[in-house]
């Protein structure tokens, strides 16, 4: 069992390395790949799952119900935990709630669950997803705006893929196939793309990102078997659920913060620490999942 965790999370590990030595060798400015990535490859992924023959949305709804739940969870117990310790909720609250769903949990589905997984992978992503990029962003900026939520590719491919999913329209298979090449190349970008980010990340606020690094699993955790009970899901989604409660911070947290700049040094910390701790904290889950699917 050992040797099937290390073989999943090894690949992983391999590219967010080989992003992170060659950045420290050569300086790399990756926003244009970034800009690529999410706003043409992650939505050419997120629609080429979303039209295949073979994905049938309401097979997932009770899973994008318990992504919400655990989310929710998730971030009121943030803001308790941020209350009684005096951090600043909108530096501490967004990190423990929104989690790299895409850098992290699409390869992570892949290669611990195989491609079938993907389909319940790219739901959680989306709920995630879509979450950040309004009820997270309102929280740091409380001007912004939900209607320019909908002008972003990620979530507009999203509303369209579910749409087209609904209404049964076929996609040719002279439009699908380019549209899944491009889509592909997505998982390992972002892999790489997170290596060479760590480049620019240091642990000044080393406390709060230890300290955010232990709560977001155990958060995460209390969320999951608080919603477990009230939705019907099967060993595969149920296991896809509890990896997507524990893992690590989103690294939009720390462009999110960038932008509005919201202890940016503080929320890079907990970015920084919280991932690397994954490194502990997933394969002791994929070793007690892996048996149960």
């Amino acid at each position: 069992m050992l040797i099937n965790v290390f073989n999943i999370i090894s690949p992983i590990l391999f590219i967010v390395l080989a992003g992170y030595l060659y950045a420290r060798k050569y300086p790399t400015d990756m926003s244009v790949a970034n800009r690529l990535t999410i706003n043409i490859f992650v939505p050419a992924l997120i629609l080429s799952i979303l039209v295949s023959k073979d994905f049938y949305l309401l097979d997932y709804q009770s899973l994008a119900i318990g992504a919400l739940g655990v989310i929710s969870i998730s971030g009121l117990l943030a803001w308790a935990f941020a209350k009684l310790m005096k951090f600043d909720i909108k530096t501490f609250v967004p990190p423990m709630m929104y989690a790299n769903s895409g850098n992290i949990g699409l390869p992570l589905a892949l290669l611990a669950f195989g491609k079938l997984a993907i389909p319940a992978a790219i739901i959680l992503f989306i709920v995630e997803n879509t979450l950040h990029f309004s009820v997270g962003i309102k929280t740091i900026d409380r001007s912004a705006s939900f209607i320019k939520v909908f002008s972003i590719p990620m979530v507009f491919v999203s509303i369209l893929g579910i749409l087209l999913s609904l209404t049964e329209v076929t996609i040719p298979a002279t439009l699908l196939t380019p549209l899944t090449m491009i889509g592909e190349i997505a998982i390992p970008l972002m892999l790489f793309s997170l290596g060479v980010r760590l480049v620019n990340i240091d642990f000044k606020d080393w406390k709060v990102g230890l300290i955010g690094a232990i709560f977001k699993p155990l958060s995460g955790l209390i969320a999951v078997v608080l919603v477990m009970p009230w939705i019907n899901l099967n060993e595969l989604n149920s296991a896809l659920l509890i990896i997507f409660a524990i893992l690590p911070p989103a690294v939009l947290n720390f462009m999110v913060a960038e932008k509005y700049d919201q202890e940016p040094k503080s929320v890079a910390s907990i970015v920084l620490i919280g991932n690397l701790s994954s490194i502990i904290t997933l394969p002791i889950a994929l070793y007690f999942l892996l048996p149960t699917i």
